[in-house]
């Protein structure tokens, strides 16, 4: 028996090791250990020829302005407003010749134009041409016509690369990031930082030193445009490696723009759904082929030039779009020649695609038909002829296929997971886990479960990774199997979905990557002895074994995320089809967005003379920041300004509101005694505290605003909130009381150091007439305070099983332990997820749980800062 016992503790001192190390390694992502650049060996990569004119000044001469008017060709700012306001925010033309027909509303304005069509005539003629125009190409196939709308690919590179507001921002050569001064733990995160552009670099060097390579990334998704009559589109995006991840993953900065409209026509002897036309590359290809390997001149916003060459370096897209790319065969992996029948291994061995002999297959073209698809299934493709990728210098169309957190994750593997965990755990019990859930900010309360939501949308995936593998610990499972497998296998997966989003890896953290998936392929098993599954050969669980591999080649998945292009859709796709009349859309489709970009890069110029046409300074590209700083917020006014403490007794549940803060006072008061007080001693002194207030201030929410860490000119939003508030009226319907859960202390990298879980039951101040007081001169008060009833402290290591720290109440002879913190000691909030247990008490709600459930589990998935410290 003694032997067993130190066996165990062997096992959890192991444990806690391996956490600590986990921790670690998380710091040196993070950044917190600083970081080393190493530039590229040849300084001559991506350095300026000469300098030309900014790209604003040139506008300024396009426009034709003489008489010094800001808003030209608009005749005064109101002008131009009603324009901006028109043209941005989805007004019909119909709808804005309406209202400016109303008798008086021009004059009053002093509007110019009358209706529609005359602002569509100033947009047309007087403004400069905002982003390339669009081309029609008709291609036949099979005998039938197709019309592709493109632009020229070179022009829309030279607009991306020359917008002003992104011009400080731009990366021109490669570098190597590391956490450390010895350079051995490498760092990914923005393009420039990884593989690809180095080796690239060297290659382009041998021929064309010192040239700037702007690597091209292409997306395309097929969206549906229409609710009704299923008309869709593919539209095609591209943009530049250039530009840093944080800025080209927000669709208002407009670091994409809109190559192509695609036709969907399906072809009667084509029987994948997801058909493109054949040639649909060309325009693309034809323009690449050349100007990659020789360069052109290229100036940036702020009128530098390089000499540019443009390189298709990445495709994005689901997995349709990724064969149809490749053409390869469906259930087969576009990026490595696998075999379908071990897509669901993660030991089977797998090499990168053979593009010598898949070209030489596409050149046998020339022999004939018949050889020429012989040795296209030779070389295990389908025989495509001339896709655009294939005389593209320095590509490699099977090593651009990068991977797709939405599609293959939120889209594809977590919607497996959930079907499997309904199957094995029953959906009833799931469903009744998922409404008894306590509120959070990070958390979506899905009232009526989750097993019977359809057509779930990649942001609900996402909302119920966030507590999916709370609701299964503790679950029965048929037969008695053991469920410490399905909660591995469920830990592993979630540990992988986070993991690969990191905005920026390290060679250590990318093991952990790794480990995550084969943490989840050794208990997979569990959910055939269920007999829910016979195998797993998934495509998309199979991308899952490419991952740590791009990311070292391209940077992190942020770089090539259809979660972006899908945004992107709203307003290039279905924005500019309702704008149409439904008829002949496509030239109508492109008009529209001609001018809307018009009116966009105009916009950008107005500011930049409102500013005082000043240049941009200098910008030095640094990896991301993942200690997710953050800027505590508390409103002006209180939401209550005058609560008596009975109040907060009886309906905020403080119920040792005075005890402890009594406690409080007495401690700030005797913080620098050379002797800290006893217990008792403490005790005995806060009896003499007297309030001298009947009421005080009351906050109900404290929230931590978003800080512009790397100085892209991100806006402010809301990152997380806790609340604090008594049941109230809210219109016709009774609000229940709400006490979220928050971390107190400062985070460490031990978790069990100064910091702890506790219930925020009061956000209050204190009446300024009252601090000097109760409080001698030298004290320095807080300004807001919360009053918080504890839980235990953490313990050395989580749960083994599933990673998730056990919690439970502080008490002190049954009863609950609490105290009086600065608010500003709180540093996030939290989520509990309740130990349900077998079977879940139904008398249990989402606004009681947290008075009736004994012991909690804390949830690491509420978002990625939280996974990182807690994992």
């Amino acid at each position: 028996m003694d032997a067993i016992e130190d066996l165990a503790d062997e096992d959890e001192a192991g444990w806690e090791d391996q956490c600590h190390a986990h921790q670690d390694i998380q710091a040196r992502v993070q950044g917190q250990h600083g970081c080393v650049v190493v530039p590229y060996p040849d300084l001559r990569a991506g350095q300026q020829i000469t300098r030309g004119c900014a790209a604003n000044t040139e506008y300024e001469a396009h426009l034709a302005n003489e008489e010094e008017n800001v808003y030209h060709p608009f005749a005064s700012k109101m002008e131009w407003e009603v324009a901006r306001w028109a043209k941005l925010h989805g007004l019909s033309s119909t709808a804005l010749s309406d209202l400016l027909a109303i008798e008086g509303i021009s004059e009053r304005l002093s509007l110019s134009f009358k209706n529609a069509n005359e602002l569509n005539a100033i947009v047309d003629h007087g403004l400069p041409t905002g982003r390339p125009k669009f081309k029609c190409e008709q291609i036949v196939v099979a005998g039938e016509a197709f019309d592709i709308y493109y632009r020229n690919v070179i022009e829309c590179v030279k607009s991306l690369y020359g917008d002003p507001d992104i011009a400080k921002y731009l990366a021109f050569a490669p570098e190597q990031h590391y956490s450390d001064e010895d350079e051995t733990i490498r760092l990914f995160h923005d393009m420039h930082t990884g593989k690809w552009w180095w080796d690239t670099q060297k290659k382009l060097d041998k021929d064309n030193p010192g040239g700037t390579i702007i690597p091209i990334i292409i997306s395309s998704n097929k969206t549906q445009v229409t609710l009704f009559r299923n008309k869709s589109v593919y539209p095609v995006y591209l943009t530049i490696g250039n530009i840093p991840k944080e800025i080209r993953c927000k669709p208002s900065r407009g670091a994409h723009i809109l190559l192509a409209y695609l036709p969907c026509t399906r072809l009667q002897h084509i029987t994948n759904k997801a058909s493109l036309p054949p040639d649909f590359g060309k325009p693309l290809s034809h323009m690449l082929a050349s100007i990659g390997v020789d360069g052109l001149r290229m100036a940036s916003g702020d009128g530098a030039l390089h000499c540019c060459h443009p390189l298709f370096a990445s495709f994005v897209g689901d997995y349709p779009e990724q064969l149809l790319v490749t053409g390869i065969k469906f259930g087969e992996c576009p990026k490595c020649d696998v075999d379908a029948d071990n897509t669901g291994s993660n030991t089977a061995p797998f090499h990168l695609r053979n593009l010598t002999k898949v070209l030489d297959a596409l050149a046998a073209l020339d022999e004939g038909n018949l050889s020429f698809v012989r040795a296209c299934a030779a070389a295990g493709i389908k025989p495509i002829v001339h896709p655009f990728w294939e005389d593209l210098p320095f590509t490699n169309i099977f090593r651009a296929i990068t991977p797709d957190v939405l599609h293959q994750l939120y889209q594809g593997l977590i919607k497996h997971l959930l079907g499997w965990l309904s199957a094995a755990c029953g959906g009833a019990e799931i469903d009744a886990r998922c409404c008894r859930l306590p509120p959070n900010h990070h958390i979506h309360l899905f009232s009526k479960g989750i097993t019977c939501l359809s057509r779930i949308s990649g942001t609900e995936h996402a909302q119920i990774c966030r507590f999916l593998l709370g609701i299964v610990i503790g679950i029965r499972l048929p037969n008695n199997l053991n469920v410490g497998h399905l909660l591995r296998a469920v830990q592993g997966l979630l540990d992988f979905l986070y993991l690969a989003q990191y905005p920026c890896h390290s060679l250590e953290s990318l093991q952990l990557l790794d480990d995550a998936l084969d943490l989840f392929h050794k208990n997979k098993d569990i959910f055939v002895d269920l007999g829910i599954r016979s195998n797993f050969n998934l495509p998309k669980l199979h991308a899952a074994r490419h991952y740590s591999a791009m990311i070292m080649m391209f940077g992190t998945t942020d770089n090539y995320n259809t979660e972006y292009t899908e945004r992107l859709h709203i307003d290039f796709a279905k924005d500019a089809y309702r704008a149409t009349n439904h008829k002949d859309e496509f030239v109508q489709m492109t008009r529209w967005l001609e001018r809307k970009e018009k009116i966009i890069r105009h916009d950008k110029y107005i500011n930049w003379r409102c500013a005082g046409a000043e240049e941009t300074m200098p910008y030095h590209l640094c990896p991301p920041d993942m200690t997710f700083r953050r800027l505590q917020s508390v409103s002006k006014h209180p939401t209550a300004k005058a609560v008596s403490i009975d109040k907060l007794i009886e309906d905020y549940g403080a119920t040792y509101f005075r005890e402890a803060l009594a406690h409080y006072i007495t401690q700030l008061n005797h913080a620098n005694d050379p002797i800290p007080l006893h217990s008792q001693t403490l005790d005995v002194l806060a009896q003499d505290v007297h309030f001298p207030f009947r009421t005080l201030p009351i906050f109900h929410r404290v929230k931590w605003l978003s800080v512009d860490a790397r100085g892209h000119g991100d806006a402010t939003a809301t990152l997380d909130s806790v609340h604090a508030r008594p049941q109230c009226n809210s219109g016709s319907s009774l609000r229940p009381r709400r006490s979220d859960t928050a971390l107190d202390g400062v985070t460490h990298s031990r978790l069990n150091l100064g910091v702890r879980v506790g219930q925020v039951r009061v956000i209050f101040s204190l009446p300024s007439k009252s601090v000097p007081l109760l409080f001698s001169p030298t004290v320095k008060v807080p300004t807001h305070f919360a009053y918080i009833e504890w839980f235990e402290p953490f313990t050395s290591a989580p749960d083994r099983h599933h990673g998730l720290y056990k919690l439970s109440r502080s008490l002190c002879g049954g009863e609950k332990v609490a105290s009086i913190v600065p608010l500003a000691n709180i540093v996030r909030s939290v989520h509990l997820m309740p130990n349900f247990g077998a079977v879940v008490p139904r008398e249990w709600t989402s606004d009681t749980v947290l008075d009736h459930c004994n012991t909690f589990w804390l949830n690491s998935y509420i978002d990625r800062y939280t996974f990182s410290l807690f994992k």
